[in-house]
């Protein structure tokens, strides 16, 4: 079957036009950036005060 519709003109599907090639993505164009830029072991060590904007800001229903 030929891309032309009824009288030698182009179909609607191809819009006259040549088809684009489809271009496979790249899986950091799909998924992003996924892995960190440093691992743990290469940045510096949490500060001890982590945990006290949780604990500030803990709901009253949790108690203490």
């Amino acid at each position: 079957m030929t891309p032309e519709g009824a009288g030698g003109r182009p179909s609607a599907a191809t819009g006259g036009a040549a088809p684009r090639a489809r271009r496979k993505p790249s899986l950091a164009e799909i998924f992003g950036d996924v892995l960190p830029d440093t691992t743990s072991d290469e940045r510096d060590p949490a500060p001890p005060e982590a945990d006290d904007w949780y604990e500030r800001n803990r709901p009253p229903h949790h108690g203490t």
